[in-house]
């Protein structure tokens, strides 16, 4: 029944916790105004440890800070009970603290203090409470008086001398020293163990000594204590010369009997060892046996873990950083000589003291909300959840009908003011125990703007955008956006509100402009803030500097183009590698741009631009290598000599940040040349000890020349001179050939072997000829020219051909065997039965009889046809005469080629030669054709007139070539407005009309117009033009305005009105009247006439008042210039006035005036402007 009732419960506790509903607990921002007069329960914020030793020499400083509103106060319990601290004259507490501090220096003992103290601070909301503090002193305690007796050992047996170090607090180190305060040397033999002891697997005679001794030392109170000293006796069964010593034998020859391992530590076959979580495990094995065993570990049931394992003490140690769960298992020890091994078994437990896997947190909450604290812990064994409310147990405390504790978690639901309290978890099992502070804070506090008033942001198009409006209240508020105070709040599309008040712009653009309002509101109030938002253009590097190399000794200029907003003022900084650049005469800053002069190495690096506004920037970088031509090589040495080669070294010089791309080597020879430096051979850059290969007779010295990007260095200094022995000639002469100069010789020649090619002294040329198919004997010459001829030839015969150079060493080789051949002759025959067939306007098919090969007394080099147009067929058109020619090579038995290239409608004659490579024989028979009529040229010119608003003349002239008979022209046209061309049109013309007049449907129509002109055969080259802009098209658009009914009634009443006045003028002048002179002309007229101080009018001569023509008189009375008048419709001259004043002149106009101020304002056709003139 217990059971399923305890079922029962868990269900129902599982179903609520899925029905009930969590509100978010309130964030309390770091707000100084806010949590000044935010309420608070107590916080522990610092305490001393959970097992506090001290030194028992210095005062006891037991720590506890905590914060709150109101601030804490401070109480301390001890083993259990309250602590009075008023009563100790000992025990003070720091102000605003809960710290207590235990002085003795008016007496009293530390070990007095010793005890679990435990602060609590606590103010009007609750109360908070540290860890128990186990405070004890540190303790070093005095070895105990001995009297220990040698150990007397056999040599080769095991050994342990124990340390037993008093107990200290904590646990002391040790380590074993002589009587001289040297360690004790360990090594796989010789070790000491976790317990302090120290182990011989087997001693040796040289261990005999007086003094091993084992010293503690205590960390806190920094003291060693030292044990009585141990002294060891070796038994031998042999001598022993303790003078000598040797590692690799350490028994120096002695028989000394083996034994199979043994463990000195643990004892047995098997052991157990407990360790807690995240704590180290150290375990070890320490074997006896001779010779020394080795050591090995491994877990059964899977590998140890790598990462985490550790082997010290000479692999004896084995140890596992922080342990884990996983970690449990049995560990195998092995330890093994070559008579045996022996096997160990610790079996290794893994417990753990309560860890947190969800540890309470403090809870904010507004009045009905919701909330949990949950305290979840885990350990080996489960530790125990225990809740206190206060420091009191919670079960002990007044029922809370707004709280409910279900296993690890309490439960608030709609918490009321006045519930704050402060909850602690106590998590603990057998090893140790967890204690947690959490506090639930009920808060209720109207709507809180926290960001600055009114701020302006700036921001970058198209950049997303973040408007911050920190708010806090309790309830926590409702935040909505508004922009410019009006419309709906603004959330979803291109706007996004986050929870904490932020409203984020996906991509800002102009529009987004203006003032956004945050209102945040809750049952308490609400509040508001305003922020401007202007968006603005990036700034951005259009034109980024770039890398560049230059020479050393020039000027660079690095350019940085910045575009950025009007509206906000941009810096550009320059920077090398980082750091601020200086101006100075080479180094100089104008406007974006860097310009450097006379750069060296030292202005080498990389150049940066940063442009700066005060929202964004941009940067660019370039770099600048300076270049420099490289230092010459040094060091020319000569070595491995041979008859056609030697091995030249050289040191190359500095290449001034251009990589040498190759050497130059050039030799100098004082035989032929002397003094003339000449190019040997070239050599990759990363060389620098080359073979040259040589000629032989020749004396050398070398230089080397380093080249790279920049230009060549100077040539280093020469080398030692090399001389090379003579050789016989190893070249062929060049260019050998055989052609005849007349008809019945055959002239040889050939190129003269260079200087170099010589290969010794006294060189000359043996040269061999005969007739070719023949089995004459070869007929030769020897001479030291580059000709030889041979005469009493027949015309145009083969020769077979060779040569050779010869020195006084001996003869080189001969050259392969060429064909040459004697004089040539003129051609006998000439071509016959010339003809041409298929003629059509421009081309024809010509044909003939080749003549016979023999006749030609030479090389065929072609036909040659002369042809010639010797007039047109179209009436009046004069030609003049030119002769052409035009070669064909063919061997055909009966050639046909093409004749291309002909005047359509033409008369030619025509008449063939042959020709070899030196003459032309007889004409052949003269043919004469006529071209077939093709289509005309383009006409000569063709021009578009304007003469009228509404009409264009056209133009043009007939063809220069019209390539047969003119029948007519075609004019095709079509409208043009911007790239949309309008429905073409096409007007026809006979062949004696040359101009067409077209009116336009619209005087601002464009046209493009397409002329060709015509034969029967078709229509020839075609002459585009469009029709050009007319500056008096803008005019006549503006002249429409004077065409507006209401327009013209009112300069009409204008008119009138003037007139009257004028009319009035005239009569007041007839009857005579005050006219005084001017003394300056071209006043404008007074809006208000003047009187004289004697009460007359002052009239202006109408010669005064005449304006300056292309000037008008505004209503206000000022002079400014017209854009046009009236005046530039007349056709006549001057201007004129009668006596009585009337107007009987015309105005003057002037063409260009339409022309060029066409675009001008309309204004000058007011009738306003044309009475002023006349004024």
């Amino acid at each position: 029944m217990l059971r399923q009732g305890g079922r029962a419960a868990l269900a129902l506790m599982s179903l609520q916790l899925l029905l009930w509903h969590e509100s978010a607990t309130i964030e309390v921002p770091q707000d100084p105004k806010i949590l000044a007069e935010l309420k608070q329960p107590p916080t522990i914020t610092k305490q001393s440890v959970k097992d506090y030793i001290v030194d028992p020499r210095d005062n006891i400083i037991i720590e506890c800070e905590a914060k709150g509103n109101p601030v804490p106060m401070f109480s301390w319990r001890r083993n259990g009970k309250f602590f009075n601290i008023g009563k100790d004259p000992r025990v003070t507490m720091r102000k605003r603290s809960g710290t207590l501090e235990i002085g003795f220096r008016n007496g009293g003992r530390p070990e007095d203090y010793e005890g679990e103290y435990q602060c609590f601070a606590s103010n009007e909301h609750g109360v908070a409470l540290s860890n128990k503090i186990l405070l004890r002193v540190s303790k070093a305690p005095l070895w105990p008086k001995e009297v220990l007796d040698p150990v007397v050992v056999t040599e080769g047996m095991a050994l342990v001398l124990p340390c037993n170090p008093p107990p200290g607090l904590p646990p002391p180190f040790t380590f074993w020293m002589n009587s001289m305060m040297s360690p004790i040397p360990q090594d796989k033999r010789v070790s000491k163990g976790l317990n302090g002891d120290l182990y011989f697997s087997n001693v040796v005679a040289h261990d005999a000594n007086d003094d091993y001794s084992c010293n503690a030392r205590f960390p806190f109170t920094h003291t060693i204590q030292q044990k009585n000293p141990f002294t060891l006796k070796i038994l031998t069964n042999e001598p022993y010369n303790d003078t000598f010593y040797n590692a690799s034998d350490p028994y120096g020859g002695r028989k000394v009997s083996e034994s199979t391992p043994t463990f000195l530590s643990p004892l047995g076959t098997e052991s157990s060892k407990m360790v807690l979580r995240d704590e180290q495990l150290l375990l070890e094995c320490i074997a006896a046996g001779l010779p020394t065993p080795t050591i090995k570990w491994f877990k059964k049931g899977g590998d140890l873990p790598g990462r985490k394992v550790k082997f010290e003490n000479y692999n004896k140690t084995l140890k596992v950083i922080n342990v884990s769960e996983e970690d449990a298992g049995e560990y195998v020890c092995m330890a093994n000589n070559h008579l045996g091994s022996i096997r160990h078994s610790i079996f290794v437990q893994v417990k753990a003291a309560p860890y947190w896997l969800d540890k309470p947190t403090n809870l904010v909450l507004a009045p009905e909300d919701n909330g949990r604290l949950v305290c979840r812990a885990n350990g080996n064994p489960k530790p125990s959840i225990q809740w206190l409310i206060n420091g009191q147990p919670i079960n002990s405390s007044l029922p809370n009908p707004s709280q409910q504790m279900m296993g690890d978690t309490i439960i608030f639901r709609s918490v009321q003011m006045g519930s704050s309290a402060v909850y602690q978890c106590n998590a603990s099992n057998q090893h140790g125990y967890l204690l947690a502070n959490a506090f639930v804070s009920v808060l209720d506090m109207p709507p809180r703007m926290l960001g600055p008033k009114n701020q302006l942001i700036k921001v970058i198009e198209n950049n997303r955008t973040f408007l911050d409006c920190p708010f806090f209240g309790s309830p926590l508020p409702d935040l909505r956006w508004f922009k410019n105070g009006q419309g709906s709040g603004l959330d979803g599309g291109l706007y996004r509100v986050y929870l904490n008040g932020t409203l984020e712009i996906k991509r800002a653009r102009v529009e987004d402009e203006g003032t956004y309002t945050c209102l945040a509101n809750n049952i308490l109030g609400m509040a508001e803030n305003q922020v401007r938002l202007e968006v603005k253009e990036p700034t951005r590097i259009i034109g980024a500097p770039e890398h560049q190399s230059a020479i050393r000794g020039s000027t660079v200029r690095f350019e940085c183009k910045v575009k950025s907003d009007a509206s906000l003022p941009v810096s550009v900084v320059w920077t090398k590698d980082d750091k601020p650049l200086h101006q100075g005469w080479r180094l100089k800053k104008d406007g974006e741009s860097l310009t450097i002069s006379n750069i060296n190495e030292g202005d080498e690096g990389t150049y940066t631009c940063d442009v700066k506004s005060e929202i964004d920037q941009d940067s660019a970088s370039a770099r600048l290598v300076v270049l420099g031509r490289p230092d010459p090589p040094m060091d020319l040495d000569l070595s491995d000599p041979a008859a056609r080669s030697v091995r030249l070294t050289w040191i190359p010089g500095n290449d001034h940040r251009s990589p040498i791309a190759e050497f130059l080597v050039q030799f100098e020879e004082n035989h032929w040349e002397p003094g003339r430096w000449q190019d040997l051979a070239t050599y990759p850059g990363d060389l620098n000890s080359v073979i040259l290969q040589l000629a032989p007779f020749v004396n050398y010295q070398f230089r080397v020349i380093a080249v790279n990007a920049v230009g060549r260095s100077e040539p280093s200094y020469p080398s030692p001179r090399y001389k090379t022995s003579s050789a016989a000639p190893d070249v062929i002469p060049r260019g050998l050939r055989g052609w005849g100069s007349d008809k019945n010789n055959m002239e040889i020649t050939w190129e003269p072997l260079l200087d170099l090619e010589k290969n010794g002294p006294n060189l000359h040329y043996v040269v061999w000829w005969r007739r070719k198919d023949s089995d004459a004997e070869w007929d030769n010459v020897t001479t030291i020219g580059t000709k030889v001829v041979v005469h009493n030839t027949k015309t145009y015969v083969p020769y077979e051909i060779k040569i050779q150079a010869t020195n006084d060493i001996g003869p080189g080789p001969e050259s392969n065997v060429v064909i040459g051949y004697s004089g040539e002759d003129k051609p006998k025959n000439a071509p016959t039965e010339l003809r041409i067939s298929k003629v059509d306007s421009t081309k024809g098919h010509i044909h003939w009889k080749p003549v016979d090969p023999v006749s030609v007394q030479g090389e065929l080099k072609e036909y040659k046809l002369y042809y010639s147009r010797e007039s047109s067929h179209a009436p009046g058109l004069l030609v003049r005469k030119e002769n052409k020619t035009k070669g064909f090579y063919t061997t055909m038995a009966e050639p046909s080629v093409i004749l291309s290239g002909l005047v359509p409608f033409s008369r030619y004659k025509m008449f063939m030669v042959v020709a070899n490579t030196r003459y032309e024989g007889p004409p052949s028979n003269v043919v004469e054709f006529s071209t077939k009529e093709g289509v005309p040229d383009a006409p000569r010119f063709f021009r578009i007139n304007r003469r009228s608003f509404d009409t264009i003349h056209l133009q043009w002239d007939k063809p220069l070539e019209p390539n047969g008979i003119v029948i007519g022209y075609r004019l095709k046209y079509h409208t043009v407005n911007g790239s949309r061309e309008g429905r073409p049109q096409m007007e026809t013309f006979p062949p004696n009309v040359t101009e067409y007049t077209m009116r336009l449907p619209d005087r601002s129509t464009r046209y493009n117009f397409y002329l060709s002109a015509l034969t029967q055969v078709g229509a020839g080259e075609v002459f585009a033009e469009e029709s050009p802009f007319f500056a008096n098209e803008a005019y006549i658009d503006q002249v429409d305005i004077a065409t507006q009914g209401w327009f013209i009634g009112l300069m009409c009443a204008i008119a009138l009105i003037i007139l009257i006045l004028l009319i009035v003028c005239f009569i007041k002048r007839s009857r005579g009247g005050k006219y005084p002179v001017r003394d300056k002309k071209e006043l404008p007229l007074d809006s208000v006439d003047q009187k004289d101080p004697d009460g007359s009018f002052d009239y202006q001569s109408d010669e005064d008042n005449k304006p300056l023509q292309g000037s008008q008189t505004s209503l206000e009375g000022h002079v400014k210039e017209s854009d046009d008048s009236l005046v530039d419709y007349g056709e006549g001259g001057d201007g004129q006035f009668n006596e009585d004043g009337s107007f009987i002149g015309q105005y003057t106009v002037k063409k260009d005036k339409d022309e060029t101020e066409g675009n001008e304002s309309s204004e000058a056709t007011s009738p306003v402007n044309a009475i002023y003139s006349l004024a």
